[in-house]
């Protein structure tokens, strides 16, 4: 079986890849579309340290299960949480799953990704993806509930100023959920080509070059993965207000943090969302997506694809079969 696969520093496309061999519980998918995510990149760059086949986002269509309990799955077009848990540990326990403390990771932490011709994921994992939603759309579920995750993390009060900086994948999809808050928003990017998309959207936007450090903004949600992206990111939010993280960076400088010990800037990580509540995003087409694909490859090209996708421009690539 082809697979993308990351050994050490060197990735490749592996024509004759072991086939996946489900455990109890789990289930076989082959994707129909892949997307590459900015944690993808990371993970060449060292990463989680990881090794081994790349991907996590996908559309794909069941193709057996280990156990006849769950037959009824077979056929069917579906998505999947990448957080693969115990249900038993403390954290599970408490309804905090995705931070299972044995848990795998889809093609981040000890499991393999879907940048393959087929993977494995727990059934219970596994969400079917509604008729009236096409793969285009579907492929974006997991970032877009990422995005969803922040509207979870927030109390807001008032009608807040929002700032996200970054206008990459995960900046454009986040400006647009955070204007479901009571509150002014606005995308900070260096791009002005990828920022036009928000004046269909009725999102405010300004190049950083044009905007002044004055530390005035309630929220500010970093969508940059770098280190400079968040210390920006501390010059914006104003006293005691809420910075929230959204990206992770492989090798970073160091960085002064005393600006949130000085201010009493509340830092909210912010990483996995909620599946549902993206694919109903998604089936009422209030989110747009597509205007986001730049460009469409093959698997066999991945290696070449995982390039194109840090070139200037480029918002999201999607992996065919």
């Amino acid at each position: 079986m082809r697979a993308l696969i990351l050994e050490g520093n060197q990735i490749r496309v592996d024509e004759h890849f072991p086939d996946p061999k489900p455990l109890t519980g789990e289930a076989v998918i082959r994707p129909l579309l892949m997307g590459i995510c900015s944690t993808d990149i990371e993970l060449c760059l060292g990463y989680m340290d990881f090794s081994g086949v790349l991907g996590h986002e996908f559309v794909g269509i069941v193709e057996s299960v280990a156990d006849k309990s769950d037959k009824a799955w077979i056929g069917k077009r579906v998505v999947g949480t990448i957080n693969c848990v115990c249900g038993e540990c403390d954290m599970c326990q408490r309804g905090l799953s995705e931070h299972c403390q044995t848990r795998t990771v889809l093609g981040i932490a000890n499991r393999s990704g879907c940048f393959a011709e087929r993977f494995c994921l727990p059934v219970r994992n596994l969400l079917q993806v509604p008729d009236s939603v096409d793969n285009d759309h579907a492929v974006f579920t997991e970032p877009l509930a990422a995005a969803f995750q922040i509207l979870r993390q927030l109390s807001v009060e008032n009608r807040p100023f929002v700032t996200v900086l970054g206008d990459g994948r995960l900046g454009l999809l986040c400006a647009q959920v955070l204007t479901q808050l009571n509150g002014t928003v606005r995308l900070i990017g260096k791009h002005s080509e990828k920022m036009d998309r928000c004046e269909k959207w009725g999102v405010k936007h300004r190049l950083l070059s044009d905007v002044g450090l004055r530390a005035d903004q309630d929220i500010v949600v970093d969508c940059t993965g770098s280190a400079d992206g968040f210390e920006m990111a501390m010059k914006m939010v104003r006293p005691r207000g809420k910075l929230v993280l959204k990206t992770t960076v492989a090798n970073s400088k160091p960085i002064d943090l005393s600006p949130l010990v000085i201010n009493e800037i509340q830092v909210i990580g912010s990483r996995c969302g909620p599946f549902p509540q993206a694919l109903s995003a998604l089936k009422a087409d209030t989110v747009d997506v597509l205007s986001l694909i730049s460009r469409r490859m093959k698997l066999v090209d991945g290696v070449e694809a995982l390039r194109v996708v840090k070139q200037p421009g480029m918002i999201k690539v999607l992996l065919e079969p």
